[in-house]
């Protein structure tokens, strides 16, 4: 059993969970210029849907929340809209827990797993880190897709040694839970 857990997100958590991605924005936000609390606000209350969101917690503790939806634009993807850890609860094996629900999720759901991070985020290491590719930018963001392996593929890339990056064969074939 693992040490942390998902729960579900109520509409009286807003308040609670708009101070946790500040305390987590917060310092990508200034290295931009672009911290400004009152558009975050906006930003997020537009944002908020509890039905697609999760409180992350360890043990009894909330240490963070993310947003997992398939958004109307793009339905053969699903997209982790946040993800947000409490400082004092980063770098501890959490946020690669909640990659790895999401990824399952994706693999579930037969759909690739996409995500944005601000640009001078600690975050796009992060992300690389954990198998997802940059491939596209904004203003203040990057944009990054995990794509469904090919079937075989994660047996493959489960053999390469930790810290080197697999070279992909260009075989073709159908993907994980795909027709």
């Amino acid at each position: 059993m693992s040490a942390y857990q998902l729960q579900p997100v109520a509409a009286e958590d807003l308040d609670a969970l708009f101070q946790l991605r500040m305390e987590a924005l917060r310092p990508s936000l200034e290295r931009l210029g672009r911290y400004d609390l009152a558009r975050s606000r906006e930003r997020f209350q537009t944002l908020f849907d509890p039905a697609t969101m999760r409180h992350i917690c360890r043990g009894s503790e909330r240490v963070g929340f993310l947003m997992l939806h398939t958004p109307p634009t793009e339905p053969a993807v699903l997209r982790l809209e946040q993800l947000y850890l409490q400082p004092a609860a980063q770098s501890q094996g959490i946020g690669a827990w909640v990659l790895s629900w999401a990824k399952d999720q994706a693999r579930r759901a037969g759909r690739d797993l996409s995500l944005s991070a601000l640009k001078l985020s600690d975050a796009n290491r992060f992300y690389l880190r954990h198998g997802f590719k940059a491939v596209g930018e904004s203003e203040f963001d990057i944009d990054y897709l995990w794509r469904l392996p090919v079937v075989g593929e994660e047996a493959r890339l489960a053999q390469v040694p930790d810290g080197i990056a697999p070279v992909w064969s260009g075989v073709q074939g159908k993907r994980t839970g795909r027709e």
